[in-house]
């Protein structure tokens, strides 16, 4: 087993000890590519694959955002996508958290300032978490989910005791 391999097998339990914790089951994440260049969608996928087979740790990718529990925005948001990506957060039962993947969905990466793109969702969404990189790696992915994992926590702990 390979140093990476370890790494991910490490983060993994700790994902699923965390979702177990929060949610008491799985975790469903919709993916919504707002026009990058799908490096990231790669990455994403490659979480799926048997190498890291990340459904093994709770967390599944999901096709409707009426099913999750946190939404993964890749790409700059480009205007032909700012309708559907809010018609998309909209669907998202509460507490909704909202998870920005790559440079192009934290600041509009290489596509800034171009006619057709935004400078990043948090233009259109109240972003939770931020995961860097142009693509960040699977491991980055994981370690930012979980972040997503302990905003929602704190979310049901604050609507609990407004209750």
């Amino acid at each position: 087993m390979s140093k990476d391999e370890k790494d991910v097998e490490t983060l993994g339990k700790e994902l699923r000890a965390k979702t177990m914790k929060v949610l008491g089951r799985s975790m469903a994440i919709r993916e919504v590519d707002a026009g990058s260049c799908n490096a990231c969608e790669v990455e994403v996928n490659s979480l799926t694959s048997s190498i890291y087979d990340i459904e093994r740790f709770g967390l599944h990718i999901v096709a409707s955002p009426r099913h999750a529990d946190a939404l993964l925005v890749t790409g700059p948001v480009t205007r032909n996508m700012e309708v559907p990506l809010l018609k998309t957060y909209e669907a998202a039962p509460s507490p909704r958290i909202v998870i920005a993947m790559g440079a192009c969905a934290i600041s509009g990466g290489i596509f800034k300032d171009c006619y057709a793109c935004n400078e990043g969702v948090s233009e259109f969404l109240p972003v939770d978490v931020l995961i860097p990189g142009c693509p960040p790696r699977p491991q980055a992915i994981i370690q930012g989910i979980m972040v997503a994992l302990e905003k929602l926590e704190s979310r049901k702990r604050g609507a609990s005791c407004q209750k």
